[in-house]
């Protein structure tokens, strides 16, 4: 049975990567979990967000890695007749979600180092996730190989998955020791047959259609993309599909 994840929260009816998308989607019965995005500040902590820079989510202008905390949690983000929103920090999002965690619920955290190699993140994502308890809840994923090979030198046990837009890219990246043993591609570009994604968990990530984009009011038939060999899908609006 196809495994449901909220996509940067529920990010179609809630901005995305915000204590209100992903309180909405801690609600839902049966979702796997949440997958969010993480960066670096200027003073060395962790806050959720998915772009380099501040522009499109926020009133600010520049690049995350050149604000400090402070500063951006000044920023705002418009949540229409809901109260306005801050860029989250990590351990925010800890505070919200570690009883669920240890109680079977699931957190992707995707290191955004791909365009810019954050200096320690990997250590301070894995120092809070082992503080709190719940290092066994997380799936850590990227597009920076060199990311996971880190990773993977500081925690043998970590659940690893590997981010391109392309099945066979992932395939790639795995076969030269990247150390993931998942796939995470982007949904329409399953390029490789089924039987080459037996024994992989594949979780595959949608784009697009968030917030406050209006719904497409369409509906995903799971069936053909079971089987392509996708076991997970990662959605802006995990709440249509579960109750």
């Amino acid at each position: 049975m196809m495994k449901l994840w909220a996509h940067r929260g529920c990010s179609q009816r809630y901005p995305e990567n915000t204590m209100l998308a992903f309180e909405k989607a801690a609600t839902i019965k049966d979702l796997t979990g949440i997958e969010l995005d993480i960066q670096l500040t200027k003073d060395g902590e962790l806050v959720v967000i998915h772009d380099e820079r501040v522009d499109r989510t926020t009133e600010g202008i520049g690049y995350v890695r050149d604000y400090t905390l402070s500063q951006l949690k000044k920023l705002h983000i418009y949540a229409g007749d809901r109260p306005t929103q801050s860029i989250p920090t990590m351990e925010e999002v800890f505070d919200l979600l570690e009883e669920r965690l240890k109680d079977g619920f699931r957190l992707n955290i995707e290191l955004k180092n791909s365009i810019y190699p954050y200096d320690g993140m990997e250590e301070k994502i894995l120092e809070m996730a082992h503080r709190r308890k719940v290092q066994d809840a997380i799936v850590y994923s990227t597009f920076y190989a060199r990311s996971l090979n880190r990773l993977r030198a500081l925690d043998t046990d970590a659940a690893l998955g590997i981010l391109d837009s392309k099945a066979s890219d992932c395939i790639y990246k795995i076969k030269g020791g990247c150390g993931a043993t998942a796939l995470h591609p982007f949904w329409r570009n399953i390029d490789v047959t089924a039987k080459e994604l037996e024994g992989y968990e594949v979780r595959a990530w949608m784009s697009g259609h968030l917030y406050p984009e209006k719904p497409t009011g369409g509906r995903l038939d799971f069936a053909p993309l079971e089987a392509l060999g996708i076991t997970d899908m990662i959605l802006n609006e995990p709440e249509v599909y579960l109750t």
